[in-house]
């Protein structure tokens, strides 16, 4: 599967963003390392392969929200007992998803773009859907801006993963193709902005609704 370029002006501004980021939230991600270690102990940081542009696999970097040594499914519902109670601060305020600004910077994924996913359900993607592998996966992105909403829709069901499969894959890849149309730099910019503002709605949204 051939994978589909970023443009020289996408990369750049990955770079740039990235890596400033990245210094301005040092005491952050410090903090928030300590607060893992110190409530779920380590490790601190979770490591998980995910499929990048063009079918690769890449090592995908979050803080740990999950309790070490649990099975279950390859998606994560809403109410999911595998989260533990810091995972579920960080999971709601997206800080969770820090460490994967050094993925951005090392070119792993991009700032924003299709969601990054586990080979083992990217293997069981319906056909025409699988065309998504092509692109580089993002940090954020329209399905990320909808992911609570995604997780709420999982709870109660008998096979979370087929629902997620069958149901919700095809909405994200339609999402993600509508996105990839105008994927300019400063389309980038907008969805980068409106990620700020979704993270932050978290602070008085207490349904955790999209």
């Amino acid at each position: 599967m051939s994978a589909v370029r970023l443009s020289p002006a996408r990369r750049t501004l990955d770079v740039a963003v990235s890596l400033t980021l990245l210094l301005v939230f040092a005491p952050l991600l410090v903090l928030v390392a300590l607060l893992v270690a110190g409530t779920s102990g380590p490790p601190v940081l979770f490591r998980q392969l995910r499929i990048g542009a063009g079918g690769g696999t890449f090592t995908l970097l979050k803080f740990r929200s999950m309790r070490t040594g649990c099975t279950g499914p390859g998606v994560t519902c809403g109410a999911d007992p595998r989260v533990t109670r810091t995972g579920r601060v960080l999971r709601r305020l997206s800080l969770d998803e820090l460490p994967q600004l050094w993925n951005v910077l090392r070119g792993d994924m991009t700032l924003v773009g299709p969601r990054p996913e586990i080979p083992r359900l990217a293997r069981r993607y319906p056909p025409q859907h699988r065309w998504v592998f092509r692109h580089r996966p993002g940090l954020t992105g329209p399905c990320a801006l909808r992911s609570r909403g995604y997780a709420a829709r999982l709870d109660g069901r008998p096979d979370p993963e087929e629902y997620y499969l069958s149901v919700l894959v095809p909405q994200r890849t339609a999402l993600d193709a509508e996105f990839l149309k105008s994927a300019t730099a400063w389309h980038v910019v907008g969805f980068t902005a409106r990620t700020a503002v979704y993270v932050l709605s978290a602070v008085w949204d207490r349904e955790g609704g999209s």
